[in-house]
C-alpha cells in the first residue's frame, strides 16, 4: 500500500518549516495535555478547514467536522452518537468556552436535503443524517420566487441558527449558557469569496466578521 505522494510531500514541508516553529507548542501539548478555548463544529467539506481559516495552531481549537456541520437534539440513548460524545467531552472536560457552529456555501449535504427528500430509494446513511435540518427547512418554507441558489444560501444559514438552538438541549451545555460560562455562535464561510459572516440572534441575521462581531453574536440561546 501507498501513502498518497502530496500527503508525503506536505508532511516533509511540515517538517522542515512548520514544525521547527512550533516544536515547543507541541512539547507543552504532550506533556500539559490540550486546553483549547474555542470547539468549532464544522462540514467535513474539503473546501473548508477552520485551521486554515482561522489560522490556528496546535491546540488552539477543538474541531468536531460532519456532513452539514450538524448537532443532533440532546438524546441520551444507548446508540453511539459521535457528535454528542465530542460535546460532553469539549464542554465538561475540556471546559471550552465557545461553540461555534460554521456552515459554509455550496454545501453538498445542504443539497443532498434539498434534491433527495422524498425520493424512494434512500442512501443508508446521508438522507437520514439531513433529515435533522428538516425543522429548518420546515421553518424557511417554500423557495417561492428565489433562485436555485438563493434558497440553498438560505437553507444553509437556516441550518446553521436551528443547530445552535439543538445545542441549547444539552442540559450541560444550556447551564453553562445561563451562566455565561459558554457561548454558542453561528458562523457562514463564502467558498467562493472567502468572506466570513457571523450570526447576530439580535437581528436574526448573519453579518459581516469584524472585531467586535463575537460579542453581538452572543449565545442565542439568550
Amino acid at each position: 500500500m501507498r501513502f498518497p505522494l502530496q500527503l508525503v510531500d506536505g508532511y516533509r514541508a511540515f517538517v522542515e518549516h512548520r514544525l521547527p516553529l512550533e516544536r515547543s507548542r507541541y512539547h507543552k501539548l504532550a506533556e500539559t495535555g490540550q486546553q483549547p478555548e474555542v470547539m468549532v463544529i464544522c462540514c467535513c467539506d474539503s473546501r473548508v478547514s477552520p485551521e486554515v481559516i482561522f489560522d490556528a495552531h496546535p491546540g488552539e481549537l477543538f474541531v468536531v467536522r460532519n456532513v452539514a456541520n450538524l448537532v443532533p437534539p440532546y438524546s441520551p440513548t444507548g446508540f453511539t452518537h459521535g457528535v454528542s460524545a465530542a460535546l460532553e467531552f469539549a464542554v465538561q472536560g475540556l471546559k471550552v468556552g465557545y461553540i461555534i457552529v460554521m456552515g459554509h456555501s455550496h454545501c453538498g449535504g445542504i443539497r443532498a436535503y434539498f434534491e433527495h427528500k422524498d425520493r424512494p430509494d434512500p442512501g443508508d446513511f446521508i438522507d437520514n443524517w439531513m433529515s435533522l435540518i428538516a425543522p429548518a427547512a420546515k421553518a424557511l418554507g417554500e423557495a417561492g420566487n428565489l433562485s436555485r441558489s438563493d434558497f440553498l444560501c438560505r437553507l444553509e444559514q437556516a441550518s446553521i441558527v436551528a443547530t445552535l438552538d439543538n445545542l441549547t438541549s444539552f442540559p450541560w451545555i444550556r447551564s453553562r449558557v445561563e451562566e455565561r460560562q459558554l457561548h454558542l455562535l453561528g458562523a457562514y464561510f463564502d467558498v467562493g469569496s472567502g468572506a466570513l459572516q457571523i450570526y447576530d440572534p439580535a437581528h436574526g441575521a448573519f453579518v459581516p466578521v469584524s472585531g467586535d462581531a463575537p460579542e453581538q453574536a452572543s449565545a442565542a440561546a439568550e
